[in-house]
């Protein structure tokens, strides 16, 4: 089945197509928070150990998409991302202020449409990667990273999921 919520539209369209049991594309309700929208099972998908990779989607200056895989954290309704300066994703999400993630595994996946919220960078910064570094890598390997990461002018940002779209049964 793939699902889609949305901080706008109509929550009568979710409730036919759970049960017709079909694909579509549903909206809720515009009161909707990020709360609403990353409902248990796709909060429990998002924080499953072993991590789950992210597809960060943004917009190139000349209109095309650029994607790549990135690491993610998940700090209570948000989405928090991190780089090091100068890369062409963090410039495009700074210039557009929004981005769509995209998390799989097999055939299930959550896609989340976000906007930024706020970035940072500095002590923050080198905080997320050290986080992230200790969630996606080995203990050993995790220290050695962060090592070099604190080498690294980093940028984190905090996206505001505005939509979700499920495909599968993500868990």
């Amino acid at each position: 089945m793939c699902v889609s919520r949305r901080a706008s539209g109509s929550r009568e369209s979710l409730h036919a197509a759970a049960r017709r049991g079909i694909s579509g594309t549903i909206v809720a309700m515009p009161t909707e928070t990020p709360a609403d929208l990353l409902t248990p099972d796709v909060r429990s998908f998002l924080t499953a150990s072993p991590p789950r990779y992210a597809t960060i989607a943004t917009v190139n200056p000349d209109g095309s998409p650029h994607q790549i895989v990135i690491w993610f954290l998940v700090h209570g309704d948000e989405i928090v991302v991190n780089s090091r300066r100068g890369r062409r994703w963090p410039s495009n999400l700074r210039r557009e202020g929004r981005a769509n993630l995209c998390v799989y595994e097999a055939e299930d996946a959550v896609t989340l449409e976000c906007v930024v919220e706020r970035e940072y960078d500095g002590e923050d910064a080198q905080a997320d990667i050290a986080e992230s570094a200790h969630r996606y890598d080995t203990p050993e390997v995790a220290e050695r990273e962060i090592q070099r990461y604190r080498t690294e002018p980093r940028l984190s940002f905090v996206l505001r999921p505005t939509g979700v779209h499920v495909h599968g049964n993500p868990r």
